[in-house]
């Protein structure tokens, strides 16, 4: 492609890699009006919008080989911590979607009940806080194993939160380890969740597959 050509205006190219990807795995950029680089994690900003892989390794190189500016074509201004700052929108917006899940009864907490959920296949996803113990989690894990070894899927865990913003989500008290539970109440979540783990840690083969097996098949319970 002639780099003086302009793309089209639904082109999902990287200005980082250069390579294009799908909504899902893309995050689109703006022009705010002070200038700044403005995250539209709901692609909906007018304006011209670049695209960045929904990686934060990406988001911190473009800042710092300056590509915002010839991406949107506009002497725009991107802060050093706008990595970071779209962490913590991802972050927020996953936490907002877990309380959504607590309320449609899709969320348990507590040792003892996560580990019930995992055992009778209700659990789609685990969480553990970062605070959690590794004997809690070892315990949890043990669950998850002796699923897979009696012929069951595969019930991934993630960290994701500290235990106050856990709290602060299921308007509990010290929580340190939940299970999301399979049905159409939990995949907005789970979505959210994935995306999360993604970007902070990037893709992986096993991670992605997992992802998709879980989104998939809570749509459809």
């Amino acid at each position: 492609m002639d780099p003086d050509v302009e793309p089209a205006m639904n082109d999902r190219t990287c200005i980082v890699t250069r390579t294009s990807g799908t909504v899902d795995d893309m995050i689109r950029f703006v022009a705010g009006p002070d200038g700044a680089v403005v995250p539209d994690l709901k692609r909906n900003l007018p304006g011209r919008g670049c695209w960045v892989k929904a990686q934060r390794r990406y988001i911190d190189e473009a800042v710092k080989r300056k590509l915002f500016p010839r991406g949107l074509k506009s002497s725009v201004i991107a802060p050093d911590n706008l990595g970071q700052a779209v962490d913590q929108m991802l972050a927020k917006s996953a936490l907002g979607s877990f309380g959504l899940a607590r309320k449609a009864g899709v969320v348990v907490t507590g040792a003892a009940k996560v580990d019930i959920a995992i055992r009778n296949g209700t659990a789609a996803l685990v969480l553990h806080a970062f605070e959690a113990a590794e004997d809690g989690v070892r315990k949890l894990d043990q669950a998850r194993r002796s699923v897979v070894y009696a012929g069951g899927p595969e019930i991934p865990a993630l960290s994701l939160f500290e235990s106050s913003e856990m709290d602060l989500a299921l308007g509990g008290v010290n929580v340190i380890h939940a299970a999301v539970l399979k049905g159409k109440a939990a995949a907005g979540f789970l979505k959210r969740a994935w995306l999360l783990q993604h970007f902070r840690d990037g893709p992986t083969d096993v991670a992605d597959a997992k992802a998709a097996t879980v989104a998939k098949e809570t749509e459809t319970e």
